[in-house]
């Protein structure tokens, strides 16, 4: 059984309507949290692939910076350089995007669900679905990396980095609970939380139903199913 590290950076943000989905391929997953009293990360690269969630209102660049920012980098980078994958949301992405030699600009804080135009996952990615948004700062894109993923306006979504990582600013599994804990956890929030949440309520029903593919892809696209995750 293969096992992916996902790291949680506030009590309410976690894998939400993904995680039933990697269970029923048998892929185990351990949380570590660093923010809570003796919550630290993992060491090495002994994991077939990391996850790296939303932080809410942290940022990169910009705002109250991640307290683990560092440490989680040099994780990244030590996955990337393994040839292991990274999928990052939300500010996870950012750090994906820093990790794989590119950057990250300032950007505001911000809570949509965007209807994402997805562009370069294969064919069993769905052609668009909703994508849950709750994030400062924007990635900057490096060497190796390209745009999968775009929103309504052209605006940028979701990246590979290399042939097995991705980088998604929003949280493809994202539950109205999740968002309304999120929005609860902080003192600080967007604009329009309101119509934001409305909006992710509504969209609840085709969340579940783009996950399924979006999850084949997903799962393609890190190689989690082969029998090695660093072949790729």
């Amino acid at each position: 059984m293969k096992t992916i590290w996902v790291i949680q950076h506030t009590q309410a943000e976690y894998l939400g309507l993904i995680e039933d989905h990697l269970e029923g391929r048998n892929l185990r997953f351990r949380y570590f949290r660093p923010f809570v009293a003796g919550g630290s990360l993992p060491e090495g690269t002994a994991a077939d692939g990391l996850i790296l969630l939303g932080a809410g209102p942290y940022g990169v660049v910009s705002g109250h910076i991640l307290p683990s920012l560092g440490p989680e980098l040099r994780l990244a980078q030590a996955f990337l350089q393994a040839g292991k994958p990274v999928v990052g949301f939300g500010l996870g992405a950012l750090i994906l995007a820093v990790a794989g030699g590119g950057g990250a600009e300032e950007a505001p804080l911000r809570f949509e669900v965007a209807d994402a135009e997805i562009t370069g996952l294969g064919p069993a990615a769905p052609q668009r679905m909703p994508l849950a948004c709750y994030l400062r700062d924007r990635p900057v894109l490096g060497p190796g990396m390209a745009p999968v993923m775009a929103g309504s306006e052209g605006e940028m979504l979701g990246f590979t980095v290399g042939e097995n990582s991705l980088g998604l600013l929003g949280h493809p599994g994202m539950k109205r609970g999740m968002a309304e804990d999120l929005i609860m956890e902080f003192s600080e929030t967007p604009e329009a939380t309101v119509e934001a949440l409305d909006a992710l309520g509504m969209a609840q029903r085709e969340i579940a139903e783009s996950l399924g593919p979006f999850m084949v892809a997903l799962i393609a696209q890190t190689g989690w199913m082969s029998p090695s995750a660093t072949q790729r």
